[in-house]
């Protein structure tokens, strides 16, 4: 078995309405998004045709719609939504998305809380991961 081809998005950032305290579905805040993508690159390497990989901008646009979209209570929610949202393009094989939400109400001095999900098309079919 080959390893996988990657498409890494770093950072792509939108402000949100998550939480679960009153003020952050209030207020909103900045949340920040890093998403690999894992499929097989080798036709779009071969004849530099777009339509043999994944838009990378569409999977950006889904992910900035995510956040910007419905709010729920838990970053851990919100991964799963985006995993599944990336999974339904064309040649996504898995996902891992990394969901910051680095202005949350934590009452001591930090850098960043995160959360780190991998989901595969396989598990995803049918599961309850959301779609848009």
């Amino acid at each position: 078995m080959t390893t996988p081809d990657r498409i890494r998005l770093t950072g792509v950032t939108a402000r949100g309405h998550h939480g679960v305290l009153a003020h952050e579905r209030r207020d909103g805040q900045r949340f920040v998004v890093d998403a690999t993508l894992e499929l097989d690159t080798r036709a779009a390497a071969r004849t530099d045709d777009l339509s043999a990989t994944v838009d990378y901008a569409q999977a950006a646009r889904r992910i900035v719609d995510r956040i910007a979209g419905d709010p729920v209570d838990l970053i851990e929610r919100l991964a799963g939504l985006i995993a599944a949202d990336l999974l339904a393009l064309p040649r996504v094989d898995a996902v891992e998305v990394v969901v910051h939400k680095p202005e949350a109400p934590i009452e001591v001095p930090f850098a960043d809380v995160s959360v780190t999900i991998r989901r595969e098309r396989a598990a995803e079919s049918g599961a309850g991961g959301g779609s848009r």
